[in-house]
């Protein structure tokens, strides 16, 4: 037995002018991700401008190779001076983290956009916004996880009250790493626009 509802209307795709405005759109997307490759100097896609907003914003010394193991890059001053991250950023915060078990970082750095409204996808936009800010050292992070029953490595489930003690931005609840104003600016612009 099928799960198609054949009940639902047509698909809007099934007209040529549904399709050629989405090529005209598309091709409009090509040229964006063109101009913030030129930017980035990497692919346009949300990992690597995660790591550099994340590299801007906490100066930090990004890996030369994008294929580095866990770690995106270095803090390069402050109270993390030294220290391996590795940056995530997250279109929705869904309440997990991609951990490497086998290989951590010291830190991991979070960046998460909205929690989804509904469990369905349909319908809805993602969009690539910065609404909070995280920092867990890894080590601390994998040893509460475990002593929880946890399955750790991708998709990992992190318990809301570790999420609440590593927020730094907007709400400065982890004491590691103080958010300055210019930075809470600088996070301020990847947010929702009124």
């Amino acid at each position: 037995m099928s799960d198609l509802d054949f009940s639902d209307p047509p698909s809007p795709i099934s007209t040529p002018h549904t399709l050629s405005e989405l090529a005209h759109l598309i091709r409009a997307r090509n040229e964006l991700e063109q101009a913030i490759t030129a930017i980035v100097h990497r692919p346009a896609s949300i990992g690597h401008l995660g790591e550099f907003i994340a590299a801007a914003v906490f100066d930090i010394v990004l890996e030369h190779s994008a294929v580095a193991k866990a770690i995106d890059g270095f803090f390069r001053a402050g109270p993390l001076a030294g220290r391996s991250v590795n940056v995530k950023w997250y279109a929705a915060f869904e309440g997990e983290l991609d951990i490497t078990p086998a290989s951590l970082p010291d830190i991991y750095l979070v960046l998460a956009g909205p929690r989804p409204a509904a469990m369905t996808s349909r319908g809805r936009t993602r969009p690539w916004l910065i609404e909070r800010v995280f920092l867990f050292d890894a080590v601390t992070l994998t040893v509460a996880l475990r002593a929880r029953g946890v399955r750790i490595g991708d998709a990992t489930s992190v318990a809301h009250a570790l999420w609440h003690d590593g927020e730094l931005y907007p709400r400065a609840n982890n004491p590691a790493l103080a958010v300055s104003p210019a930075q809470r600016e600088l996070l301020g612009l990847f947010g929702r626009t009124s």
